[in-house]
């Protein structure tokens, strides 16, 4: 922070010093100027007293995020977003959410590369929460291999144009990555920044 500022109130008094030292006797240092000059060391002093409280602050803030986003581990997360952490084996539950009653919806999946892997059509859905349970599979009925997905889910409504639904990114979390000092919360190879959570709770299991 003294690098930030220039000077610092040590420095300051050190200039000030050697210019009473160095004035001349007969030509003393005006005393209106010397009290400008303590006024602006004080000022100095005031800064970079404040930046230290600022940076110390920002400081503990951090330290407390950290903390905290250790805390989810193991716990299951709901958040916005689309992402699917697949592991090869377990059927993932893609959430989504209705706005508007919907005489059909159709759930597109698509691997790492945006490429549509499986679309699937679903009955009827009224406003509000619902879930689909997905196999793994490709529209072929191949098992994928395991990693990150992305699902988007398309609705008719009863009235008027096709709406997008809500979607979600749910799972437990096993993990934290910091990106640029940012603690991410992990499923898997998704990741989730914490601004994003909706809800947070306890596996039957672990309670």
């Amino acid at each position: 922070m003294k690098q930030d500022l220039g000077l610092n109130k040590d420095d300051f008094m050190k200039l000030f010093i050697a210019q009473l030292q160095y004035q001349d006797p007969l030509k003393p240092q005006d005393a209106s100027a010397m009290l400008d000059q303590l006024s602006q060391m004080s000022l100095v002093e005031q800064s970079y007293n404040s930046n230290t409280a600022l940076n110390n602050l920002l400081t503990a803030q951090n330290n407390s995020t950290t903390m905290n986003s250790v805390s989810f581990i193991g716990k299951n997360v709901k958040a916005n977003g689309n992402a699917i952490a697949f592991d090869g084996q377990l059927h993932p539950y893609l959430q989504f959410s209705s706005s508007v009653p919907a005489t059909s919806a159709t759930v597109t999946i698509s691997d790492a590369s945006g490429r549509i892997v499986r679309t699937e059509t679903l009955g009827a859905q009224t406003v509000g929460d619902a879930s689909f349970s997905w196999d793994g599979r490709d529209t072929s009925g191949a098992l994928l291999p395991a990693g990150k997905y992305t699902f988007s889910v398309n609705e008719t409504p009863t009235s008027g144009a096709p709406v997008a639904a809500t979607t979600y990114t749910t799972g437990r979390i096993d993990g934290v990555s910091f990106v640029n000092g940012v603690p991410m919360l992990l499923i898997g190879p998704v990741s989730i920044a914490l601004s994003d959570v909706i809800s947070v709770n306890v596996p039957a299991s672990s309670a």
